[in-house]
């Protein structure tokens, strides 16, 4: 699973902005990668990269080679992600195509697929414990370039809209730099079969930001611990042809 998620950085010309957390998803030969919208393009806070940077693993048994791979965000002054809207505004999460012959030959890394999307049927009940996969203020494992991992728990009724939005809310402690990172829960919880799967991982939600509260008296209160997450099911929009 930690070979799934992919550290960012975002320029513009030179200028190095931001880090974040992103994601490989892949569908019907295609291979996307997945972070949060505001990762790539946000206007309340005048962040407007022109391109990332991922960071590739080169050799299956040398974790400490890696490399950084540039992926443009746009082309003759188009955006090049993709990103959705619905009833209740836009949503906080981006794809980018990823075409394999323009990756190092030797890149390794694991993807979530449409099979590691929750089902009808499946449970994911309130107080589930959940894994926050990615780069919190960029902290990873700098000899062998992996994430780590925070736990939470699903702190809203999941499956319904949060708020009327198109997201759920978990109870983990994150900071900045962890946008674009996949919530997972074990498919051990659910009652899916894992035997010789190589992701025994159900793609639950693509982490947002935390959550605070605008009355909140910063000399008295705490903040909230909260975190909004997209629903996964939004990448099966984002990646259709």
């Amino acid at each position: 699973m930690l070979l799934t998620g992919a550290r960012v950085r975002t320029f513009a010309h030179t200028d190095h902005l931001t880090n974040a957390s992103s994601f490989f998803f892949a569908r019907d030969g295609r291979l996307f990668l997945v972070t949060s919208r505001h990762v790539v393009s946000d206007e309340p806070s005048g962040h407007f990269p022109d391109r990332l940077q991922i960071e590739l693993h080169i050799d299956p048994d040398d974790l400490g080679a890696s490399t950084w791979f540039s992926i443009p965000l746009y082309a003759d002054s188009v955006g090049l992600w993709r990103q959705g809207e619905d009833d209740a505004g836009s949503i906080d999460v981006a794809v980018l195509e990823i075409h394999r012959d323009r990756l190092p030959p030797n890149a390794v890394f694991s993807s979530f697929g449409p099979e590691h999307l929750p089902r009808p049927g499946d449970v994911v009940p309130v107080g589930a414990s959940v894994l926050v996969v990615g780069f919190p203020l960029g902290f990873h494992d700098s000899l062998h370039h992996l994430p780590v991992v925070r736990q939470g728990v699903i702190a809203s009724a999941f499956g319904l809209r949060f708020q009327g939005k198109g997201c759920f809310i978990t109870d983990a402690r994150t900071h900045r730099g962890t946008s674009g990172a996949p919530v997972v829960m074990s498919n051990v919880s659910t009652g899916q079969a894992t035997t010789g799967a190589r992701l025994p991982w159900m793609l639950l939600g693509v982490h947002s930001s935390a959550i605070d509260m605008g009355a909140r008296d910063l000399h008295i209160d705490e903040t909230l611990g909260l975190n909004s997450a997209w629903y996964s099911d939004v990448l099966m929009t984002l990646t259709s042809s």
